[in-house]
């Protein structure tokens, strides 16, 4: 039967997404050690007020995704409490945030996948929908956990050139300081794979009758496939941030992901520490701030409807 004029209109949809990877995600990464007393907390108790302020400001729904070891701490739970309670969507980044997950045993997968889950449910009596990998990093065998224990949709696939050079070169780098990063890195296959929502086949890189896989924001193929991410916008300024935004525009679905390290204050937060290693504290909490309300406000501009990745995943589960 033909589709109706409606059902046609392709779909302009922007889910702004953030990882609440905790400051000793990134000492993990840069080889460091952790940083002493609240400085530690810095993500849920300085960086996640002001990314929840300029979203309220904004009426953006956005999907926050949680480790769930993290919700062992009060002011976690009542964080994520707050932002349920608020209508954001609460995603699973698993229970212990292991940059190798993906080369652990199958069991310690599922228990990872599992455990990550009935933390947040504990928390906030809901069960989450999403997943997204440490990393950004997914195998088949980590994505059929996923479809054994009914998740509704992953949203881990990067296929993005200029990320996977630069996680490459930074990784190299810190084992020619003799310092040890914790992350790793992905196939290179995950360079071919859809740039929008799609069902995954085998390889996930490829179409199938899978799981829905929500992939993160990169640019058009015409423009490199450019990561369309918090580090990236904020790095480019104001004008990068823009071209950007630009080169995103026509995609069905612009999954904006972020990290609460994008709203975090190196000066106000004491993250001093981590300047060196992570480029976007050298920015201050204000300017990278102004710089993402400026990117959503030109894809609201741009006749983009802001939705939560779950309600995404429901308008794609039957197209993609």
């Amino acid at each position: 039967p033909s589709r109706s004029k409606a059902e046609q209109v392709r779909p302009r949809l922007c889910a702004v997404t953030v990882d609440l990877d905790e400051v000793y995600c990134y000492s993990a990464i840069h080889g460091l050690g952790s940083l002493p007393g609240a400085a530690d907390h810095a993500v849920y108790l300085k960086a996640l007020p002001r990314l929840a302020e300029v979203f309220a400001r904004l009426s953006v729904p956005a999907t926050f995704f949680v480790v769930g070891k993290d919700l062992e701490h009060a002011h976690a739970r009542r964080a994520l409490q707050d932002l349920h309670a608020h209508g954001h969507e609460i995603g699973n980044h698993s229970q212990d945030h292991f940059y190798d997950l993906t080369r652990r045993p199958r069991d310690e997968q599922r228990a990872q996948v599992q455990r990550g889950a009935d933390s947040i449910e504990r928390a906030v009596g809901v069960r989450p929908v999403g997943f997204r990998s440490p990393g950004y990093t997914v195998t088949d065998a980590l994505l059929s956990v996923l479809q054994e224990l009914d998740v509704g949709y992953d949203s881990s696939v990067f296929p993005c050139p200029g990320y996977y050079a630069a996680k490459v070169a930074a990784i190299s780098g810190y084992r020619l300081l003799g310092r040890t990063s914790h992350s790793i890195i992905d196939h290179p296959r995950v360079l071919s794979a859809p740039a929008d929502p799609y069902r995954i086949g085998t390889p996930y890189t490829r179409r199938g009758s899978g799981l829905l896989e929500l992939p993160i924001g990169v640019t058009h193929v015409l423009t490199g496939r450019l990561p369309f991410i918090g580090t990236s916008v904020v790095m480019a300024g104001a004008e990068g941030a823009r071209w950007l935004c630009r080169g995103m525009l026509g995609r069905p679905l612009i999954n904006l992901e972020l990290h609460g390290m994008d709203a975090a204050d190196a000066d106000e937060d004491g993250l001093t520490a981590l300047r060196r290693s992570q480029p976007d504290l050298r920015k201050s909490a204000q300017e990278k701030l102004a710089t993402l309300e400026a990117v959503i406000t030109q894809l609201g501009a741009a006749g983009y409807e802001f939705v939560t990745l779950a309600q995404a995943a429901d308008r794609f589960a039957h197209a993609a």
